[in-house]
C-alpha cells in the first residue's frame, strides 16, 4: 500500500518519562507496509499538535506507523522547571526517547527530527545504532552559527509581543514562559556556544537523509553540508529552494515524497 492513501487512525496515551508523564500520539495505517515505525522529535517550540497533519500524511504515504511525543516541559507533557542542561540534546536519546521505546515496545525504528530535534535524532541513531533503520533530519543545526544566534535574537524581540506568547500558550499552556527561556536562554548562553554534533556524527552508521531550506533563518546550508560530510553512514543531502525553517509545513508534499522515496530505497 506504500504511496497510496489509506485510512489512518490515531491513538493518544501517556507514558512515564524520566522526569514526569509524557504525552504520546500514534498514527497507524489500516494496511501497514512495515512494522518499523517513524518516530518524530519536535523543535524547540514544538509539540505533537504543532506537527499538524504532517504525521498523518507521512503515515499514509509510507505505510508505516508514525509516533510523536511531547518532550518533558512541552505540549501536554508534564511541566519542567529547571534550566536545560548544556548536554540536553544528547541526553534525550538515553532518557525520554528510550522510555518511549521501552514502554511502547518499539524495536527497530526510523527517527525524524526537526531543528534541535534533528540533533536529538542523530544522537538517538548513534546510541541505538543496531535498531535504527534510517535517520531524517530537517532544518537541523550542527553547531551554534552566527546566523543561528541572529535568528534567535530576532525571535526574542518578536516574543516581546504578548500576542505571540499567547499563541505559544495555546499549545503549551502555562509552560510557554519556560519553553521560551529554555530555547532562547540556552542557545544564547556562552556555555552553549561550543556545542556541536561533530563528535557524534562519525558514530552514525544508519542511512541519513538531510533536508534543509535554502532560506532557513536559523542556519545556513553549512549545517546540512557538515552533516553529510561527517556522518559515518550513507547520506543524502537535499536543499529545498524557497523554503525557510519549517519545510514540513511550507513544502509538506515535497517533504513527504522525499522521505517516502528515501525509505523505499533503504527497505
Amino acid at each position: 500500500m506504500t504511496g497510496q492513501l489509506q485510512k489512518i487512525s490515531s491513538q493518544d496515551s501517556w507514558i512515564h518519562g524520566t522526569g514526569g508523564r509524557l504525552f504520546v500520539r500514534v498514527w497507524s495505517p489500516e494496511l501497514p507496509d512495515s512494522t518499523t515505525p517513524i518516530c518524530l522529535l519536535h523543535d524547540s517550540l514544538g509539540s505533537v499538535e504543532l506537527w499538524r497533519d504532517f504525521p498523518e500524511q507521512l503515515c499514509a504515504h509510507t505505510g508505516r506507523q508514525v509516533i510523536a511525543y511531547d518532550r518533558l516541559g512541552f505540549g501536554k507533557s508534564d511541566a519542567r522547571h529547571e534550566k536545560l542542561p548544556i548536554d540536553f540534546v544528547a541526553r534525550e536519546a538515553e532518557g525520554d526517547f528510550a522510555a518511549v521505546r521501552q514502554q511502547l515496545g518499539i524495536g527497530s525504528f526510523i527517527v525524524f527530527g526537526h531543528s534541535v530535534g534533528g540533533g536529538m535524532a542523530i544522537h538517538c541513531a548513534a546510541t541505538f545504532g543496531d535498531d535504527c533503520v534510517a535517520v531524517i533530519t530537517e532544518s537541523a543545526q550542527a553547531f551554534v552559527e552566527d546566523k543561528t544566534v541572529q535568528g534567535i535574537e530576532a525571535a526574542r524581540a518578536l516574543f516581546t509581543d504578548p500576542e505571540q506568547v499567547s499563541r505559544l500558550r495555546k499549545y503549551h499552556g502555562e509552560k510557554a514562559a519556560w519553553i521560551l527561556d529554555a530555547w532562547i536562554g540556552t542557545w544564547l548562553s556562552p556555555a552553549f556556544a561550543s556545542w556541536s554534533l561533530r563528535s557524534v556524527l562519525p558514530q552514525l552508521t544508519s542511512p541519513l537523509l538531510v533536508l534543509h531550506g535554502r532560506d532557513d533563518e536559523y542556519g545556513s546550508t553549512r549545517h546540512p553540508e557538515l552533516l553529510g560530510q561527517l556522518a559515518g553512514g550513507t547520506t543524502e543531502v537535499v536543499i529545498i529552494d524557497d523554503t525557510r525553517h519549517v519545510p514540513h509545513r511550507e513544502r509538506e508534499a515535497c517533504v513527504v515524497d522525499l522521505v517516502a522515496r528515501f525509505l523505499r530505497s533503504h527497505d
